[in-house]
């Protein structure tokens, strides 16, 4: 049943575009710095059960400056690289991001292209592949949440309010989506598919035709 985590079409670790990526490399930086300090910490502690007691200016060596300073360090580091990371996510604003709006509603998605003459679709949202696309997100009825694991991070849909969430897909494919919030009896079946298209599916699409 463990195994079941780790598909791949629903893996964080499996990104296929530059804001999953940056959520997968700051999922390993938090993974390899979480470890570096629960083996020193570890190590400190059995060294002190060993050692004994080396008075005040060895207490103040181990937990003050090794104790402390250390795990601090580290955790600044992550800190600061999650910030730095967290640049990637910002497309909102950019010119050439491709604007769509999703909107949820208990147990489907329906998902609009502003600015083309395409009509809306249902439960299967299409943009276009290799390029930053803005999805402006909302609901009608309740809280839910937008999520496509290999693309980008969670977002909430807040009725009354629009949130934007950028991503982009490397390359052409079927990436899978979730509702990933508690909404009601029926949210495990909130589900959509995202396509991404290659400039002449895209086209296609934008004239009225599903590739």
């Amino acid at each position: 049943m463990l195994l079941v985590g780790c598909a791949e079409d629903l893996s964080t670790l499996h990104p296929a575009g530059p804001v999953a990526a940056a959520v997968a490399d700051l999922w390993w930086g938090m993974l390899v710095g979480g470890t570096v300090i629960f083996v020193f910490v570890m190590a400190l502690l059995a060294a002190a059960f060993r050692r004994g007691g080396h008075g005040r200016d060895g207490q103040r060596v181990w937990l003050a400056g090794l104790g402390l300073a250390f795990p601090l360090t580290v955790l600044a580091a992550l800190l600061v690289w999650g910030l730095m990371l967290g640049e990637r996510f910002l497309v909102a604003g950019k010119p050439e991001a491709t604007r769509v709006q999703a909107e949820a509603r208990q147990w489907a998605w329906t998902f609009r292209y502003p600015g083309t003459d395409r009509a809306p679709t249902e439960d299967v949202l299409f943009i276009p592949a290799g390029q930053p696309v803005e999805i402006e997100i909302t609901s009608i009825d309740v809280i839910h949440s937008f999520w496509v694991p290999r693309l980008a991070g969670k977002l909430d849909a807040i009725p009354g309010r629009t949130n934007i969430l950028g991503l982009q897909a490397d390359s052409a494919g079927e990436y899978r989506g979730l509702g990933a919030e508690f909404s009601g009896i029926g949210y495990l079946g909130h589900r959509f598919t995202l396509r991404a298209l290659d400039p002449a599916d895209w086209t296609t699409f934008l004239a009225g035709d599903t590739p």
